[in-house]
């Protein structure tokens, strides 16, 4: 991972650095304020050895060092600590007297340091004035000869005890830097982490690099998409219609010498946004004056109907059994050329009616009455039906959702419809987060109106607001006549889905 992919992954996993550094700072924020303040007495030590002459001199400075050491060792050990307990009265053990108390001999010279510490200041300064009477006694024990009265070596004290009036511990300003470095460390590691074994596909570079197949649009996230479906119909500035509008441009000229007509949309799992891309491309095209025929054979949950407030109960499973006649199911959607054949009843085997050699003649006697014929399909992993389908297509369409679908999942996907050779006209990189509410263009009221001419719409009750725009603007709030609704006279005020979530 280079530096360009590590900054990647921290503006991606922003929230993740934020969460460990607000959790390290808070976990030592309240340690700290939980802790007993500790008050900390010093004293330091001369460790001489009596000589004369220069030689003996630097010898026994030399000795003096070797013997801090111990001594050092002897300022926290044991036998001190139970003389001190047996001669003070400090309410302590041995035990507690030695972890109270610290040594250290100061490198390379003759001074021996000793620290106590201890809730209550006034029984530390008490333990360390007891800790160094005792000590100097004991040295003077340990290094007098046998027989002799003056001890080898001499220990003076030449600072302390001194007690320190602020508290050693805890230090708040130590600790919370060094919890929001570590918080910083640690949430940095996570992001990369999961950047690292994230295997899910997030760009568009990637999706074709594992498809081998244009990426003909690139749909951006909007969190408003769950409640406004139909983004061609109501957001015709969004940088969402935009994308559709692209996604149609880029199928128009995928073959100029052999034009598509009949295209399938499908992804690899559910919740991609399948059938929303399905809806809204049918939109675009039936914008751009084509006559469109939008077929509903998710046979398994079908949800266009719901989307665009059309009844489902009788459609593309009733034309295939022979029950009805298609031209009985066929149901307009606005002002344009838009047909739309809902899916009807769930039958108990989808895949087998979708594959039949009705389906077939349906589509075949369709390619007259239509220039474009869009298909929404059930995923392609769960089931069969999306690639059986598929074969009957002049190509299909991947859609595939920004920061979910796994790599492997895409693959597979494109597996399938191999399998059955099936031409994979492009993907779709569905919910690509960015600004999904900032226009390609901006134009004010009054620069609307005089770029647009006001549409004449024959059935005010059913047309939507703003379905039907020429490109590449359209009309305005205040261009429409008044009355008209925003979605659908017939589809509901919250018809679920997004253009990519939901399918």
């Amino acid at each position: 991972m280079d530096l360009k992919d590590l900054l990647r992954a921290l503006r991606r996993n922003w929230w993740l650095v934020l969460a460990a550094v607000v959790t390290a700072v808070g976990i030592a924020a309240g340690l700290t304020a939980t802790a007993t303040p500790q008050y900390a007495t010093s004293v330091t030590f001369f460790v001489s050895t009596p000589t004369d002459g220069v030689n003996a001199v630097y010898q026994g400075g030399l000795y003096s060092q070797q013997r801090v050491k111990s001594y050092a060792e002897l300022l926290s050990g044991e036998r001190l600590a139970r003389a001190v307990a047996e001669g003070e009265s400090l309410g302590l053990t041995p035990a507690q007297i030695q972890a109270r108390t610290t040594a250290r001999a100061v490198p390379e010279t003759v001074l021996l340091q000793a620290t106590v510490t201890d809730p209550d200041p006034a029984r530390s300064e008490k333990l360390a004035k007891a800790l160094t009477e005792r000590f100097m006694a004991l040295v003077d024990t340990l290094e007098t000869p046998r027989g002799g009265r003056t001890p080898t070596v001499n220990v003076e004290v030449v600072a302390g005890p001194q007690l320190q009036p602020v508290p050693v511990s805890p230090r708040p300003a130590r600790n919370l830097a060094l919890a929001t470095l570590l918080g910083l460390l640690t949430g940095v590691g996570a992001s990369v982490l999961r950047e690292t074994l994230d295997t899910t596909v997030k760009t568009a570079e990637a999706l074709t690099g594992l498809t081998a197949a244009p990426v003909l649009a690139v749909v951006p996230f909007d969190a408003s998409a769950k409640r406004s479906p139909l983004v061609m119909a109501g957001h015709a500035h969004s940088a969402r219609a935009e994308s559709f509008r692209q996604l149609r441009t880029n199928l128009q000229f995928v073959d100029v010498d052999h034009p598509v007509k009949v295209i399938t949309v499908s992804s690899a799992v559910p919740e991609e946004g399948k059938s929303t891309t399905a809806v809204n491309l049918a939109i675009a095209f039936a914008e751009a004056g084509s006559r469109v025929l939008l077929v509903e054979a998710d046979l398994r949950r079908p949800r266009i109907a719901d989307y665009l407030g059309l009844e489902g109960a009788a459609g593309l499973s009733n034309v295939l059994a022979g029950q009805v006649d298609i031209d009985d199911v066929l149901q307009r959607w606005g002002s344009q050329e838009l047909q739309v054949l809902p899916s009807g009843f769930i039958p108990p085997n989808p895949s087998e009616l979708l594959g039949s050699a009705a389906m077939t003649a349906l589509l075949e006697r369709q390619r007259q009455d239509f220039d474009m014929i869009i298909i929404d399909t059930p995923p392609l992993l769960p089931v069969t039906d999306g690639a059986v389908v598929a074969v009957k297509a002049d190509g299909a369409v991947l859609v595939t959702r920004s920061g979910k679908t796994a790599s492997a999942q895409v693959t597979r996907a494109i597996a399938a419809l191999s399998t059955v050779d099936a031409r994979v006209l492009g993907c779709v990189l569905n919910m690509q987060p960015g600004k999904a509410d900032a226009p390609y263009y901006y134009y004010g009221k009054a620069e609307a109106r005089r770029r647009v001419p006001e549409r004449r719409y024959a059935d005010p009750v059913t047309v939507p607001a703003t379905f039907g725009a020429s490109e590449p603007l359209s009309a305005t709030e205040s261009d429409r006549p008044a009355g008209i609704a925003t979605a659908s006279a017939t589809a509901p005020a919250d018809a679920g889905g997004t253009s990519g979530s939901a399918r």
